[in-house]
């Protein structure tokens, strides 16, 4: 069973529906005085209970119905001002001056929307005439304090004009400044200190002056399109495009958006692919997607350096450590404080295992950065293979690099095997010095044939020195036994396999 309560509320969802349809049911067709009035009452009813869509609606049918009514024109317009919709409160209030000229109030108001909008001398115009026609003490003082102001501004725009036309941008913003204060719907003030910003390199302020003027001014194509290039030169492609494709919707023939639509959009195209395909793993070609970057956009500094670090990082996560090093290199040229780039390179510093340089780039990267632990481990990392490299080094004894391959690495210890076999040489001294190198050989396809003492040596410990390993868990050595000896303790007369 349905409740009451459940019902009642339903009904009351419906009623600003049935509100609408009474409301379109005066649309377009003439009411007689008494509907216009009964308009006029509901609507000043409603707009002091702050329903101000309601009573707007009641004040377009009193309008409808009584088009020479100048009071409904300026409830109207009283709505409008109350809503924030300053342009449509403009022409009820000239309309209710052509209907009654006398009307002080209405032309008081006119005056001051006029002056907001930076229309000064139709303001001033308005506020000579509200003097002349006997106003009361009040709407005199008004008017007499408005005229000043007028005046005052006008003064201030042509000094902002002069100051601009002398390139003194600074001066001229400043003036602008003040003008703006009290003509905040100004376009053209707005967008003469855009450029100003723009000149002296503000772009954050010159941004919000012309998003404010692409608001107040209707297909306001221009303000969208220099909006879309100050985004472009400081980097930001997407929004760049956001407010490009703003313009076209204005105007989808607009030469200048659209040129500067289609090198956005190409350009964006390559940076979400090239991104895509380092998340992919697909380093060589990320690379070459970038590369593609720089000659789409060659002059402008943000992308070049966006391009360089992001393919000193793909270059470093390819373990391409050459090639690495001096685009990272060339990216801390435009950006030298720029934390990625300084860990990339001190990741391919280690590949390249010049680990002092890694140190230095890890250390320069923690003063610019707090807590990142990536900077911390890799400090740390940096040290150990340095104290390392200052000991024994399997990769050097195999002469083979850090990123080889099992294959290579076992290719490498069976030709040293084989050339330093203690067989191989009867002075007595020789072979002792055979036999020692031997042991490092063996030593060396031991640790790097095996994921988990490999990942050690990679780490700065040494699975095969006791003191390395001491309070590391890790006893023992070679196959479990220190101080390892491939040769047992007899006589070199054995036949070796090189497995």
């Amino acid at each position: 069973m349905v409740s009451i309560d459940h019902v009642a509320q339903k009904i009351l969802t419906y009623i600003p529906y049935i509100l609408v349809l009474i409301d379109l049911r005066y649309e377009g067709v003439k009411c007689d005085g008494g509907s216009v009035d009964n308009h006029m009452e509901m609507g000043k009813k409603l707009l002091a209970a702050g329903q101000l869509a309601d009573a707007l609606s009641h004040f377009h049918a009193a309008v409808d119905g009584d088009p020479k009514n100048y009071m409904a024109y300026y409830r109207r317009a009283t709505v409008f001002l109350a809503m924030g919709k300053s342009k449509a409160a403009l022409p009820d209030l000239s309309k209710v001056i052509e209907l009654k000229p006398d009307f002080t109030s209405a032309r008081l108001q006119r005056g001051n929307l006029l002056l907001k909008h930076g229309r000064l001398d139709e303001a001033e115009s308005d506020f000579k005439k509200v003097l002349k026609s006997n106003p009361n003490d009040k709407e005199e003082k008004e008017a007499q304090s408005q005229l000043t102001k007028s005046d005052e501004l006008q003064r201030l725009v042509a000094q902002a004009r002069s100051s601009f036309n002398s390139h003194d941008y600074l001066t001229a913003a400043s003036q602008l400044d003040t003008v703006i204060e009290t003509c905040v719907w100004d376009v053209t003030s707005r967008e003469m200190r855009a450029e100003c910003f723009i000149q002296m390199g503000e772009m954050g302020k010159a941004i919000g002056d012309l998003k404010a003027a692409s608001k107040l001014k209707n297909d306001n194509t221009q303000a969208f399109y220099k909006l879309s290039t100050i985004y472009y030169n400081l980097g930001d492609h997407e929004m760049s495009l956001t407010e490009v494709r703003e313009c076209l919707k204005l105007d989808p023939d607009h030469k200048q958006c659209f040129s500067h639509y289609k090198q956005v959009k190409k350009l964006n195209k390559q940076i979400q692919s090239a991104e895509e395909l380092i998340q992919e793993q697909r380093y060589e070609e990320a690379v070459s997607k970038y590369e593609a970057v720089m000659k789409t956009e060659p002059n402008v500094q943000y992308f070049s350096s966006l391009a360089k670090e992001r393919i000193c990082h793909s270059l470093t996560q390819d373990q391409q450590a050459s090639r690495a090093i001096p685009v990272c290199s060339e990216a801390l040229q435009m950006d030298p404080e720029n934390v990625n780039v300084l860990k990339d390179r001190a990741e391919a510093y280690i590949q390249d295992e010049q680990y002092e340089e890694a140190i230095k780039d890890y250390e320069t990267a923690a003063k610019h950065t707090q807590n990142d632990r990536q900077i911390k481990e890799g400090q740390e990392r940096a040290q150990r293979l340095l104290k390392q490299s200052q000991k024994k080094d399997y990769y050097k004894i195999l002469g083979v690099k850090r990123t080889a391959q099992k294959k290579e690495i076992l290719k490498a210890y069976r030709k040293l095997a084989q050339q330093w076999h203690p067989d191989n040489f009867q002075d007595p001294e020789e072979k002792k010095k055979a036999e020692k190198k031997f042991i490092d050989i063996a030593q060396a396809k031991e640790v790097l044939t095996d994921p988990e003492m490999r990942t050690k040596f990679d780490h700065g410990e040494d699975p095969m020195d006791p003191e390395s390993q001491q309070n590391r868990g890790f006893h023992g050595g070679f196959h479990g036994f220190q101080g390892f000896n491939p040769f047992g303790s007899g006589p070199f007369n054995f036949k070796f396999n090189f497995n």
